[in-house]
């Protein structure tokens, strides 16, 4: 599915609504009970998605469905500056599913998907000067297993609030994985809620800041289950005069005996006017648990620059080969294999090294 300013454009589908119901939420027949069944408290910005959002899309994997190839949705922002884009993305893995979903919010004129097509490069006007206000609401029944990536290539004096809220059921996986490329400020909040016995989320982000950018991201593992586990991993370098902030919170509720939770966070920063913020919180309302979490952040490691400076290596290759290699492992958990490579070529073609 494509829309484009919000509104849907493009809708393909090689199956049938018995596997996948893509299409308008207003024309699918739960369309009223799916949009807020996720997030049933918003606040601030996802109310202005509410009231403003013209075409919300709903993505239904039907119970006990197994999708081989990922469904794709592309919110494509365009036009004169100063507008506002409302995309709103609803995505249901029913009982006992296996699907995966890619969600890409892309800038028509950033060019900052290395490998994109052509019409999704920079025309090489300057950027214009929008606000988008995604709000992506994930549903995993029990027994499912929901893969998705989101990836944020808008351009650069777009400001972007964005807002993931997830529900994982009993003995059902959430493997998420975010990518935060483009925006002048770009906030990402990430609410993951694990509500039924034994369910599971992997939370993963990789992110790039240059130049004056923003990029903040919150983060909520909120236990509410017992034997419940989440396991967060945030790794993103900041260049230039760009700034990063990483706020999260793990919430053991009372009940949710046997959960593990594991946050961390690690952040390269490569040039003294670039800043990087990490603050990670530990919420525990039960006995029995186990919950950890760090944060790394710090400039390229010296010792690794000396190593490769002292083999002929130029200081600027040095630190790219770093910094590439910093990224490597983080972009190998791309939980859609099919977008592995687009992620792994991006965030090589952001620290200045080709990638293979």
């Amino acid at each position: 599915m494509v829309t484009i300013n919000g509104v849907l454009a493009t809708l393909s589908s090689a199956v049938g609504d018995d596997v996948v119901s893509l299409g308008r939420a207003g024309d699918h027949a739960e369309g009223a009970a799916l949009l807020g069944g996720v997030l049933t408290d918003p606040h601030d910005f996802p109310l202005l998605n509410d009231a403003f959002a013209i075409d919300p899309v709903v993505v239904d994997v039907q119970p006990s469905a197994t999708v081989a190839d990922p469904v794709v949705v592309v919110h494509v922002v365009t036009g004169a500056a100063g507008g506002a884009v409302f995309p709103r993305t609803v995505v249901r893995a029913g009982a006992g599913a296996t699907a995966g979903v890619v969600e890409i919010v892309v800038d028509a004129d950033s060019g900052l998907l290395a490998g994109a097509p052509t019409d999704l490069m920079a025309s090489g006007a300057p950027p214009a000067e929008r606000l988008v206000v995604p709000v992506t609401e994930l549903s995993v029944a029990d027994g499912a297993e929901l893969a998705y990536v989101s990836i944020q290539a808008l351009g650069s004096a777009t400001w972007q609030l964005a807002h993931q809220a997830s529900t994982i059921g009993a003995d059902a996986t959430l493997s998420s994985y975010a990518v935060a490329l483009g925006g002048s400020y770009a906030r990402l909040r990430t609410d993951s809620a694990l509500v039924g016995e034994s369910g599971a989320s992997s939370l993963r982000a990789a992110f790039f800041g240059s130049d004056d950018q923003m990029l903040d991201f919150r983060t909520l593992q909120d236990h509410r289950a017992p034997r419940t586990t989440s396991d967060l991993l945030f790794m993103g370098a900041v260049a230039d005069r760009s700034h990063s902030v990483y706020s999260g919170l793990i919430r053991v509720r009372r009940g949710a005996v046997k959960s593990d939770a594991v946050q961390t966070n690690h952040n390269l920063v490569l040039d003294e006017g670039a800043h990087a913020d990490s603050v990670p919180n530990l919420d525990i309302e039960e006995n029995d648990v186990k919950c950890s979490h760090g944060s790394t952040v710090g400039p390229v490691d010296e010792d690794q620059r000396y190593y490769l400076e002292s083999r002929g290596v130029e200081p600027d290759r040095a630190e790219q080969l770093i910094v590439a290699g910093f990224f490597e492992s983080i972009a190998d958990q791309v939980p859609v294999p099919g977008v592995r490579g687009l992620v792994g070529r991006t965030l090589a073609a952001r620290a200045g090294v080709s990638h293979g």
